[in-house]
């Protein structure tokens, strides 16, 4: 018998269903979709290769639709089904191939259940093939004869235009890009260029940083005398007692200006900054003005 032919995946195609990793595409029609794909694990006759055939989301939604493709399972050689899963597949004759999807993964955002699949011994010919593509017909009713007297618009499945691939459950996730398990050599190659990367970004750190000036710490602040606290710079200190602390004051027991004067004498000129206030006489003194000295 001929190989089948081979179609390439689609990007909505999901990488892998029920641990079986998608290598092409073999059927596709409105009901679900038919994949050449492989398991990591060897059969007892050593072969890997499957023909997977899953349900699309418009089918899978329909009870009816599920109801007919367990039942064309069930009808198959228990040595032509090598697994089956997905919401209604784990009843019936070949109940005993159902695999539960969910063991060992994280609970499910979706509430959903997967669609449901079923992959089919294959022993490169295109027997498994034609097989699946009559279960997606049976699936359809695409050979079911018209039932009675056509009148009318031509019935149409409500879900027979919704052909986008049904729910899939997959852990652990596979690595981007990628249609089958990760070994342990790019493990370990993905670990070394971590590691790599995080060299070299402490390396630009160093050397970003090496030249920068170091940094003079905040000079410190002295208290001042007497235990008060003292600013910045001792010039700006004033005195506590109201006086001038840069020329002496004389202990006269009169009024006393800003400059000291000689007792007995008069001053020689006034400063520009006096106010003219009127003298013992009744005559106010002008700026230049010689003043009397007041009388104790």
């Amino acid at each position: 018998m001929p190989a089948p032919d081979l179609y390439p995946l689609t990007a909505s195609d999901p990488p892998r269903i029920g641990g079986f990793w998608l290598d092409a595409r073999v059927a596709a029609h409105e009901s679900g979709t038919g994949f050449l794909a492989h398991s990591t694990t060897p059969r007892a006759d050593g072969r890997s290769d499957v023909i997977l055939v899953q349900l699309n989301s418009g089918a899978a939604e329909d009870p009816a639709a599920r109801d007919r493709f367990a039942g064309v399972i069930n009808d198959l050689h228990i040595d032509d089904v090598v697994a089956r899963g997905g919401d209604g597949q784990a009843d019936g004759r070949l109940g005993r191939r159902f695999v539960d999807e969910s063991t060992g993964a994280p609970p499910a955002a979706n509430p959903r259940e997967p669609a449901p699949w079923v992959a089919l011994a294959a022993d490169g010919t295109d027997g498994p093939v034609r097989v699946a593509d009559g279960l997606l017909r049976e699936v359809q009713l695409a050979d079911v004869a018209p039932q009675g007297t056509p009148s009318g618009p031509d019935y149409q499945l409500p879900w027979i235009q919704r052909i986008a691939p049904g729910l899939t459950r997959m852990w652990p996730l596979p690595w981007p890009g990628r249609f089958d398990r990760a070994g342990w050599v790019s493990i370990l190659i993905s670990w070394l260029l971590m590691l790599l990367l995080a060299a070299l970004a402490v390396l630009i750190a160093i050397l970003i940083f090496r030249n920068e000036p170091p940094q003079q710490p905040p000079p410190i602040i002295q208290p001042t005398q007497g235990g008060g606290s003292g600013s910045g710079s001792p010039q700006s200190q004033e005195p506590s007692d109201g006086q001038d602390s840069s020329s002496p004051q004389p202990s006269d027991g009169g009024s006393q200006s800003g400059s000291p004067e000689p007792s007995g004498q008069d001053s020689g000129s006034a400063s520009p900054s006096e106010s003219r206030s009127p003298s013992p006489g009744g005559e106010s003194s002008g700026p230049g003005a010689p003043t009397t000295r007041s009388r104790l």
